[in-house]
């Protein structure tokens, strides 16, 4: 398997599956004070993409994702109020109650997705005394200093901070608007805050606990640190998240889990490109902010959107449109149409055995298939072109049952559930119509059974010819 890390710039070969060594896999989560809406879903399934293929290839994974419920600031970089405490007064609710809606919420949506559920889900606000830990350990290594307001990372005391974005420490600058606070205690730009005392603009946060630097919350950077090595180990295979992330988050990450551990923090660092729509960045008050809501109001189906992104390389910026969605979704429908009708087929039909050159040739084409779809997914997640692999088999001469064969293992990647699609129930006088037929055809009387035929056309169904009888199977109605 081959990867895209952003911390090299290079596309690097992942090691070798191992049964006893799982990869460890760590996806940023949601900050649960808002609606999950079609840019998050782009990230979500094309995490999950990245997992169902690890798994594909061979590889255990141990999963672990965060949720965030305290702590991330409207602000990367310390700045604003907490996302939390502005959602509950907006909403006239309690931080807790509003974390729990828009949990489950996100949930919903995933599910509507067919996101696979992480190993582990793990909230912040149940991981505070791990943060304070690590704060704890970061302070007796040297690399912090307080404030009267909060406890900061000395980014200067990390060497090499800024080499996951490129961007020098001298480049780094504080925000400079007037409605921006900035702690005047703070000593460069780019320090950030591991953990907020309750004075000041945060005197009334709701959200709080003791600490040896006194009552407060955790900053949003040291609890990804902190729950990921508590789960996953000081080193983690493949960390991911949006690109928004690189200049500051993931930085941030870096430098305070390594200079707590000494040691690499993560080996694979995989970014996801934006989404726009209409070529506009997604904005509530643009009236472009789509959820799971919207796609059940314009009768999109949540797995057209897999569809949908499966279409874009996750590295390339989508530009999302309801045409385009529809679209999506009339192929998706397709292929899945497709796959109920095969099954029916197979289902109905003995399977016919092959053998000499003919089996020869049907082996050659499916190992060809899968070499092909193996190649595309293994090369950093080209699912475009795994996509055009799979109607290019729709389209082949193969069997209908190695067909069906080989998209339900495809559809180990592509996470559309074929397996759990009913085979095709016939309507009660469709089915006599079917028994009637073969009724003709054995006493062979095929005008009878032609005129039948010609009546299943005109009610929809299209009709085949077998050694063990009729089968029908829906199409498209005759005028």
């Amino acid at each position: 398997m081959k990867l895209y890390n952003t911390l090299s710039k290079n596309i690097e070969t992942l090691r070798e599956p191992d049964k006893n060594k799982p990869i460890t896999l760590y996806t940023c989560g949601p900050t649960v004070y808002d609606e999950t809406h079609i840019g998050h879903m782009r990230k979500y399934t094309m995490d999950d993409t990245l997992k169902r293929t690890l798994k594909y290839l061979g590889y255990e994974v141990n999963h672990v994702m965060n949720i965030t419920d305290v702590g991330h600031l409207s602000g990367d970089d310390d700045t604003g109020e907490d996302k939390l405490e502005k959602g509950a007064k907006k909403q006239g609710k309690t931080v807790w109650d509003v974390a729990k809606y828009y949990t489950d919420k996100f949930f919903e949506t995933m599910d509507a997705l067919n996101i696979i559920r992480p190993d582990k889900v793990v909230k912040a606000t149940e991981h505070i005394k791990q943060m304070i830990d690590l704060v704890k350990h970061l302070e007796e290594k040297g690399f912090t200093y307080q404030t009267d307001e909060a406890v900061y990372f000395d980014v200067t005391k990390f060497r090499a901070y800024g080499r996951l974005s490129g961007q020098r420490l001298e480049e780094k600058k504080q925000a400079a608007r007037g409605d921006v606070y900035v702690d005047p205690g703070k000593k460069h730009p780019a320090d950030f805050a591991l953990w907020f005392k309750r004075v000041g603009r945060f005197k009334d946060h709701t959200m709080h606990w003791e600490s040896a630097w006194g009552d407060g919350f955790p900053g949003w950077h040291i609890e990804c640190s902190a729950m990921s090595m508590a789960y996953l180990g000081e080193t983690i295979d493949i960390h991911t998240g949006g690109i928004d992330h690189i200049p500051v988050h993931h930085e941030n990450e870096i430098a305070q889990s390594e200079a707590a551990t000494g040691k690499k923090f993560v080996n694979f660092w995989v970014h996801h490109a934006f989404l726009q729509v209409e070529n506009e960045k997604m904005s509530k008050s643009k009236e472009n902010y789509f959820t799971l809501e919207d796609l059940r109001k314009h009768n999109i189906d949540p797995l057209a959107m897999r569809y949908l992104f499966l279409q874009t390389h996750y590295r390339q910026e989508m530009n999302f449109t309801w045409k385009a969605a529809k679209a999506a979704q009339e192929a998706y429908f397709r292929l899945r149409d497709y796959y109920i009708r095969i099954q029916s087929v197979v289902n109905n039909l003995l399977a016919p055995e092959f053998t000499g050159n003919k089996l020869i040739e049907i082996n050659n084409t499916k190992r060809n298939f899968l070499h092909e779809f193996n190649s595309f997914i293994s090369e950093d997640l080209n699912t475009s072109r795994a996509l055009g692999t799979i109607w290019n088999l729709v389209g082949s001469e193969l069997p209908e049952k190695d067909k069906k064969e080989l998209l339900e293992k495809f559809d180990e990647v592509l996470g559309f559930n074929f397996k759990d699609l009913d085979e095709i129930k016939l309507p009660s006088h469709i089915q006599d119509l079917k028994v009637e037929r073969d009724d003709f055809r054995i006493k062979k009387d095929y005008i009878k059974a032609d005129e039948i035929k010609t009546e299943l056309n005109k009610l929809g169904y299209e009709v085949q010819d077998s050694a063990i009888g009729t089968i029908v199977i829906p199409g498209e109605k005759k005028k």
